[in-house]
Parts: C-alpha cells; sequence; structure tokens
C-alpha cells in the first residue's frame, strides 16, 4: 500500500477574487504558493470544491452571507470595508476556500490522505459570524471545525494560528465553545486590535502577543512554553492551522522578524504532536502573507514539512 500523502486543495475559482491592483491580497499570492508547491514530493494537488451552504451556517449567519452574494457587483469592486472587497468571483473564491477545508477534513477523515494545505484565497481567520473584515469573507478553519464536529464526531477541535495578524473572527466565534481551543501568535496592538492575554474565552482560548521586532527566539518560546503545552492538556481529535506567513520579516504590513526555519520548526512540532496524539490529522489553510517571495518559499517549508 503507497504512503499517504499530504493534499494540496485550490482551484482556479480563487484567482477570480480581485480586490484591485494596489491591495495586498493580491491574485498573484495563489499563483505563487503554487509555483512553489510544484513537484513537491509527498503531496498530490486536488480541486478545491464549493462549500455548501449547510457547511457554511454552521459558522455564518445565513443573512449575512446572502448579503455577500447579494452585494457582489457583475463588475467593478463594491467595498464592504476599507480593506475587504467583492468582485465578480468573489463568492466562489471564498466558497472553493471553506470547501476545500472541508474537503480535506473529509479525506483525511476517510483515510485517503495524511493531512492538508489548502491553497486558496481570500484567507479567512478575520470572517466573523455575520461580519467581513480584514479581507476575509468565510471563516475557512470555522467552517472546518463544525464540519468536522458535525459529520465526523471530533469531539475536540484545535486551530493553531501563526499569522502576524490576530485571527479576532475565529476567537469571536468560538470564545464560549469549550470544544474548541483556539491558540494565537501574532504582533501586539497590530490590526485588528484583538488578541491580548486577557481574552481568554471559557478557558478556550490563548493568545501570544509578541511586540515589534520580536523574531524567532520570541516566538519559539511563546509556543514553547505557553502554546504547545495548551496542546497537549487539550488532546484535540483534529488540528486545524491557520497558517499565515507575514510574521516573516520581509513581510511589509507587519514588524515581526521570523525566518524560514521557524515555519519548518513549528510545522514538525505539530505534526509530531499530531501523529502521537490525534492520528496525524492536521488541516492548514493559507491566510496571510504579502512579500511574494518569502510567501512562496515560506508556503514551501510548510508544506514540505507535513510531507515529511
Amino acid at each position: 500500500m503507497p504512503p499517504m500523502t499530504t493534499l494540496i486543495l485550490h482551484h482556479d475559482d480563487c484567482l477570480n477574487h480581485d480586490p484591485g491592483k494596489m491591495h495586498p491580497e493580491s491574485i498573484q499570492r495563489v499563483r505563487t504558493v503554487l509555483d512553489a508547491l510544484e513537484r513537491l514530493p509527498g503531496t498530490e494537488k486536488l480541486p478545491a470544491p464549493l462549500a455548501t451552504i449547510e457547511q457554511i451556517a454552521r459558522a455564518h449567519d445565513m443573512e449575512y452571507w446572502q448579503g455577500v452574494i447579494n452585494a457582489e457587483p457583475n463588475e467593478g469592486r463594491v467595498m464592504l470595508d476599507q480593506d475587504t472587497a467583492l468582485s465578480p468571483g468573489s463568492v466562489n473564491a471564498a466558497l472553493r476556500g471553506s470547501g476545500a477545508a472541508c474537503f480535506a477534513v473529509d479525506q483525511i477523515y476517510a483515510g485517503r490522505a495524511k493531512n492538508a494545505f489548502c491553497a486558496t484565497r481570500p484567507p479567512g481567520h478575520h470572517a466573523e459570524t455575520g461580519k467581513a473584515m480584514g479581507f476575509c469573507l468565510l471563516n475557512h478553519v470555522a467552517v472546518a471545525s463544525r464540519h468536522a464536529q458535525a459529520v465526523h464526531g471530533a469531539g475536540k477541535v484545535a486551530i493553531l494560528d501563526f499569522d502576524v495578524h490576530h485571527g479576532n473572527g475565529t476567537q469571536a466565534i468560538f470564545e464560549n465553545d469549550a470544544t474548541v481551543l483556539y491558540i494565537s501568535s501574532h504582533q501586539d496592538l497590530l490590526y485588528p486590535g484583538t488578541g491580548h492575554t486577557d481574552e481568554t474565552g471559557v478557558g478556550n482560548i490563548l493568545n501570544l502577543p509578541l511586540p515589534p521586532n520580536s523574531g524567532s527566539a520570541e516566538f519559539r518560546q511563546a509556543w514553547s512554553v505557553l502554546g504547545f503545552p495548551a496542546l497537549r492538556a487539550f488532546v484535540p481529535d483534529l488540528i486545524l492551522i491557520s497558517a499565515g506567513f507575514d510574521a516573516h520579516e520581509a513581510d511589509p504590513l507587519a514588524q515581526l522578524k521570523l525566518q524560514f526555519d521557524d515555519y519548518d520548526w513549528i510545522t514538525h512540532e505539530i505534526c509530531d504532536y499530531a501523529e502521537q496524539n490525534c492520528a496525524g490529522r492536521i488541516v492548514s489553510v493559507l491566510e496571510g502573507g504579502y512579500n511574494l517571495d518569502a510567501l512562496g518559499a515560506c508556503a514551501r517549508t510548510h508544506v514540505q514539512a507535513l510531507a515529511q
């Protein structure tokens, strides 16, 4: 029997979401990631399906989502806030992101994949139950978490977020739900201004804010001393990763100083834990990362570690 692979989920619908030429969340982001992952050993690329309304409704208010559908323009661009745009094709792009995450969960629980990486856009971790923000329309890890619980009986899900920005949407969706653990490392006092250490939910939220200009040592200490012990104490059935690569030192939107090796380190740490405690079940979803060279290299480092 051949060894199970790391799935790479993508659909070209994700290239149709166009927030504008000067917008940092550009179409080229996913093209860069896909180029970096081309012919990576131990991986298999599959098309991402559209998420169903049933899947979306577990994490999002349907009045909100119908409003997004209705607001999608036939041409040009509609701004939902100063950062978050709708263009023709944005709705299906977002649905492919959530659909990829749910499909990845299905494949892993069916034993047809070791783990998965969703190379999709727009990102998701700022989207709240009834609000788009921060480039995000649907919260893909939240949708996938609820899908895993509803369809596959996952009792507890851990969401690990190392994007440089705090995933306020993910925190807001789960802050009263002890069956989901959310751990986020991020730059302190950066957009969206949430993610302080006193935001603990019902004991299921752990924020690890890092001062500007923090680098590898501070990042690894935060996860080693606080993040991973919390994960071990929680004992999840599934791990979801909000994989943002904008904490890399080359990224233009923040001031953390992570290196490529840091993404290799944290991915291997997560994989080692998952292999021993939750049958290796990991689904990683692309979030931020806005320097194209760094994004491609970081994504390759991350997926290479997943595939090993």
